[in-house]
């Protein structure tokens, strides 16, 4: 049976794939895979039935490939595929362990900055006395705010870092600014984690020089590219931009052992060099939803896809 991957439609036609996955669909179609469509938008609005009225009945098991969806979401997007006959790769379960913090902390917890989490509804910041308990969890020193799967990382000074997690007026100042800014896309709850410098000293949100994502089928490790928020030259990472398993940074075999323990089929790790030499995961994902930067050959990437099953 042929690779099936979903993807997200262009919202001015329901026909076409959306433009930014639509370089990515072509090589697989070229491939010999089969693509659909469903509708983002209608997903994202709670309808779920109308969202996958374009997936052909029977289409067995999919990929799903584009924008973020909550976890609720997506558990609706695949009790509706199956309604069809058809049905994601990554269940709901594994989706949400792969794409939100508190589900893959624990499994990485030796190889990422500590992190403490407390729920929260969209629009309402936990208040001060919850966030210094929840700081008094982390080292001492400065820490960097999110929600369970994205940070504000272009608003730095504004919605991310904070200098001094004992400074509880800048703590609350900067969690209820995030929280704010997150708006109605507030994912989970708010994420507090321990500031580690990377790459070379100076402060600043953009991704390191060294920042690497690497891509993951079945626990093994089959392409290394740069992070998408690398500059466009980008290119020239450790192990490489190709398909196949590669040789990867130092760090990559404990990563490894990480990503066999999460138990999930299709993940992204983004490890990024600490400023004393050590690599770190900076971030855990599902890599249904994850981006490739625009240097990677699509081919190689397709390749992640439509390969079988690794033992």
């Amino acid at each position: 049976m042929p690779t099936t991957v979903l993807y997200c439609s262009d919202p001015l036609n329901e026909r076409r794939v959306d433009a930014h996955f639509a370089t990515e669909a072509r090589q697989l179609r070229a491939d010999g895979a089969a693509v659909h469509l469903v509708d983002h938008d209608a997903l994202v609005a709670g309808d779920a039935e109308r969202a996958v009225a374009r997936v052909p009945a029977g289409a067995g098991p999919l990929w799903y490939r584009g924008w973020m969806l909550p976890a609720d979401r997506y558990a609706e997007l695949d009790a509706a595929l199956r309604l069809r006959g058809a049905r994601l790769r990554t269940d709901p379960s594994r989706y949400r362990r792969a794409h939100e913090l508190p589900g893959w902390y624990a499994t990485f917890a030796d190889l990422t900055p500590a992190s403490r989490w407390v729920p929260a509804a969209p629009g309402r910041a936990p208040d001060p006395e919850r966030l210094a308990a929840l700081a008094a969890g982390l080292p001492a020193g400065a820490a960097v705010v999110k929600d369970y799967v994205k940070s504000r990382k272009h608003e730095w000074d504004e919605a991310c870092h904070v200098p001094d997690t004992a400074d509880r007026a800048a703590l609350h100042r900067v969690v209820s600014r995030f929280v704010e800014l997150q708006g109605e896309f507030l994912a989970g709850g708010v994420v507090l984690r321990a500031f580690e410098p990377f790459g070379p000293p100076g402060p600043g949100p953009d991704a390191a020089p060294g920042e690497i994502r690497v891509w993951w089928r079945d626990g093994a490790p089959q392409l290394v590219t740069p992070h998408p928020d690398s500059p466009a030259g980008a290119g020239a990472v450790p192990g490489g931009v190709g398909g196949g398993a590669q040789p990867g940074p130092p760090a990559l075999e404990p990563v490894r052992a990480a990503v066999e323990a999460l138990d999930c089929p299709f993940v992204t790790t983004d490890l990024a060099l600490r400023a004393d030499g050590v690599w770190r995961v900076v971030e855990v994902g599902d890599a249904q939803v994850s981006d490739v930067h625009r240097a990677v050959d699509p081919a190689a990437f397709a390749r992640l896809l439509t390969a079988a099953r690794r033992s």
